[in-house]
């Protein structure tokens, strides 16, 4: 009589099946990050590849990232001198209408947020919904009685429309994810409610006030509308610029990646540079509550 041998199933144990799932659901995060990045970043690449390619390479299908590299399309648009002039245009607008939003924006979120005002929160969501090319044609004559029309002071006020908001609207949050016993301990001390918010609550909202200063000079930068109707040729901002190498016939493709190209280092070397205050604001009041 013979006996039977019954093999033994083992099955691994709860952690390693465990630390199996989460090495599989780290790589399939992996996957879909890398995806995703791919796809934004392609129309950037394919960008700063036509910078550097003919008319005809660029409307060439067959021609992808292996060709020969011209800097004749940089050489026509820095002597032509017009970017140039259009990207300090965009520089000097777009950091005054931060400045000036921000020193705005900042004191009045700290007020809305640390007093409840809650009627002046929904105005400011208002303001933020109401879209600026509604008030184009009011502008407009506004401005052009008031001889601003071609200034850049007409630009400013106009991004500011936009950009105190914005800044507002970022900042109320961040406000309330600050303790308030800090304020109240530097009142205890003796300071004012303003004094409290000076010294211990604007260094502390630093990352915040990074963040929505860095968003409010992107859209200044980007912008195009207000500076469409409101710029004239002296005052002419980069995306106007860049318009301008469409035209009805033919659109100088080169010419127009190259100047892409060279006004988009800016927005990346401030967004590079201000990474650390970037994240911390944008993550900052994540885990409150």
């Amino acid at each position: 009589m013979s006996a039977t041998v019954t093999p033994v199933v083992t099955t691994p144990p709860p952690r390693a099946q465990q630390a199996t799932k989460r090495r599989y659901l780290t790589w399939l995060r992996g996957v879909a990050i890398a995806i995703v990045t791919l796809v934004f970043a392609l129309p950037v690449i394919w960008m700063f590849a036509a910078a550097f390619k003919t008319n005809v390479q660029v409307t060439d299908p067959t021609v992808g990232l292996w060709f020969r590299p011209t800097l004749d399309n940089f050489r026509s648009v820095l002597e032509a001198g017009q970017i140039l002039r259009s990207m300090g245009n965009s520089l000097l607008v777009g950091v005054v209408s931060t400045v000036l939003s921000a020193v705005i924006a900042v004191p009045a979120a700290w007020a809305v947020g640390r007093f409840g005002m809650r009627r002046t929160g929904s105005v400011i969501l208002v303001a933020r919904i109401v879209p600026a090319i509604s008030l184009l044609v009011p502008w407009y004559y506004l401005f052009a009685r008031m001889g601003l029309v071609g200034s850049y002071t007409v630009l400013i006020l106009s991004h500011m429309f936009v950009s105190v908001p914005l800044i507002m609207w970022i900042m109320i949050s961040f406000f309330a994810g600050l303790p308030v016993e800090l304020e109240e301990a530097a009142r205890t001390d003796g300071l004012s409610a303003f004094g409290a918010f000076w010294r211990i609550t604007l260094p502390l909202a630093a990352p915040g006030t990074a963040t929505a200063s860095l968003l409010a000079f992107v859209f200044s930068w980007n912008n195009f509308m207000f500076a469409l109707v409101f710029a004239d040729e002296r005052t002419q901002t980069v995306p106007v610029t860049l318009f301008n190498f469409i035209s009805y016939a033919s659109t100088d493709w080169g010419g127009l990646m190259a100047a892409a190209t060279l006004i988009t280092v800016p927005v990346v070397l401030a967004a590079v540079l201000g990474q650390k205050y970037l994240v911390a604001g944008l993550t900052a009041g994540a885990s409150k509550g």
